[in-house]
């Protein structure tokens, strides 16, 4: 009875401290490299030598968990419903998720060999302030992604409750079209709820990979063949397919544009860099599998049920009968975990890590995976994202004008500019070599304006179609290659023509927890 009163002293106590902003402060954290008396985050140093576990296998299952999504389900289908054939949807996968793969292998050395953090190793481009601004992007987009994934996963369970209680689909809704969700989905959605479960992603692999492939097989026997869409015709021609193709190609490339940038997150944790070249074969082949799988079963449903149908979920929808809606259940499970596993890995755990490193005097990684939920599950409004699959292919090219050249200057600050000679303890240190002018390295700023800015009349035209922007359209269709490439080619040369002479080393300065034994390193004391 005496504990119970004490712990209830307690909670008393902690809940009355809350009230104020002082409360919310945490405890200041011992790290190897920050300066004493800063606020720090234990998990933003160097990844320690007993927790480089990662190997190639991992590496080839960490993007099984990540490409098995519904979303990547629904991206050669998404193509074909804005209007090419299923061989022009293969070529924009095909090619758009070779572009990205190349930067994500560049940028995934970062955190091999440097065994750092994408907010870490970004102020060596950006400077130590300005880094923050790649975060901010970086933070941004793992929320969209965070509350796409999340109603797709609130979509799944819709699917489970209805094949239980059939009478689920009898609730009336009280919400007008434009919505872009039924009081019906309103329910599911607010049960999902991703949380740290590490069995999820030893099962994802197995149970979402079976599903896709039961899936595909009940179709292909449901529509005796592999239905019409393949004997499809183009009728879009000339200039305007082409562009079309480049169009959605990008928007590809944009929906991976996330993981090129801070793939440093996790390579960090592989015990050598060849983990991260592997990738080079892994997503390619992965993506186009996936997505496959659903044009297959898109041409399906074509037979079947007289539409295309482009979601996994709306597929299993369908399927009313008895055996049907036991389908339907497992299908449903099999995209929650599918969904709630990439969110864990891929969203929550990156976004967690940017608001530690924005603001580490209120906010751990246990703080930073609740605001995580709470605001990409609901203040992003997912639902109006994935209305139709323009607005989806739109919200993925958006995500490209901000993140191409953020992911360009981390390829090209590391392996052209510094030859991948870094001073790792200065990344941690505010007024150490890589603060360059007051924490800003102009030379990233200036590469950035020159990306970003011609690609935002672009980008207003995805949200207003009404506005005329001319010509401008025409770079905003191609937002990734020449988001990168102004980017990389803007900050090669203004450091070529006016370098930062105390950042370019002819080695790696490193610590003992450094040391990588594929390279040439120097080690040095902690606080030299």
């Amino acid at each position: 009875m005496n504990s119970l009163r004490e712990r209830a002293s307690t909670a008393k106590q902690n809940a009355k401290r809350k009230t104020k902003v002082s409360g919310w402060v945490l405890p200041k954290e011992t790290t190897s490299f920050s300066p004493p008396g800063t606020w720090t985050n234990k998990d933003m140093d160097v990844t320690p030598m007993e927790r480089r576990t990662w190997s190639s296998w991992t590496m080839l299952f960490y993007w099984f968990s990540d490409i098995l999504t519904a979303q990547s389900w629904e991206r050669g289908s998404s193509v074909i419903e804005a209007g090419l054939t299923w061989r022009e949807a293969l070529i924009t996968l095909i090619m758009g998720i070779v572009i990205i793969t190349i930067p994500m292998v560049f940028n995934g050395a970062i955190g091999a060999k440097l065994h750092v953090p994408f907010p870490v190793a970004a102020r060596s481009a950006f400077g130590y302030v300005f880094a923050r601004f790649a975060v901010c992007v970086r933070l941004a987009t793992a929320l969209f992604w965070h509350s796409i994934q999340t109603y797709s996963g609130s979509t799944a369970m819709a699917q489970m409750i209805r094949a239980i209680w059939p009478s689920y689909l009898n609730i009336p809704n009280h919400l007008p079209t434009s919505a872009g969700i039924t009081t019906q989905g309103l329910f599911p959605f607010c049960l999902i709820a991703p949380h740290k479960m590490k069995w999820f992603f030893k099962m994802k692999v197995v149970v979402v990979l079976a599903t896709c492939i039961g899936t595909l097989a009940a179709m292909l026997t449901m529509a005796k063949g592999k239905g019409d869409l393949w004997a499809q015709e183009t009728k879009i021609t000339g200039s305007t397919r082409s562009w079309l193709i480049m169009t959605y190609m990008m928007s590809m490339a944009g929906g991976w544009s996330t993981m090129a940038t801070n793939i440093p997150d996790f390579t960090r944790y592989l015990q050598t860099s060849q983990g991260t070249y592997w990738q080079a074969v892994f997503v390619p082949i992965l993506s186009t599998t996936v997505a496959i799988f659903g044009m297959v079963c898109t041409s399906c449903a074509k037979v079947v049920y007289g539409k295309y149908i482009w979601s996994p979920l709306d597929l299993a929808a369908e399927w009313t009968s008895p055996g049907g809606r036991a389908a339907a259940f497992f299908v449903g499970f099999s995209w929650a975990v599918a969904q709630i596993g990439v969110n864990v890995s891929a969203n929550i755990v990156s976004a967690s890590n940017d608001m530690s490193s924005l603001c580490p005097k209120y906010i751990n990684l246990r703080r930073g995976a609740i605001l995580t939920t709470l605001i990409g599950a609901w203040a992003m409004v997912p639902w109006k994202v994935v209305y139709s699959a323009l607005s989806f292919l739109n919200f993925m090219s958006a995500l490209t004008v901000f993140l191409s050249p953020c992911c360009a200057l981390l390829a090209a600050d590391f392996w052209i500019v510094k030859k991948r000679n870094i001073d790792i303890p200065s990344l941690y240190r505010p007024d150490a070599r890589y603060k360059y002018h007051g924490g800003f390295n102009w030379r990233a700023v200036l590469a950035i304006l020159i990306s970003a800015g011609p690609n935002m009349p672009g980008l207003v035209y995805a949200v207003n179609s009404k506005i005329n922007i001319g010509g401008a359209i025409y770079i905003y269709d191609m937002n990734f290659l020449y988001g990168f490439a102004s980017a990389f080619l803007v900050y090669i040369s203004l450091s070529w023509a006016f370098p930062a002479k105390e950042t370019l080393l002819d080695h790696c300065i490193c610590t003992n927890m450094c040391v990588d034994k594929e390279v040439h390193t120097v080690t040095v004391s902690v606080g030299n």
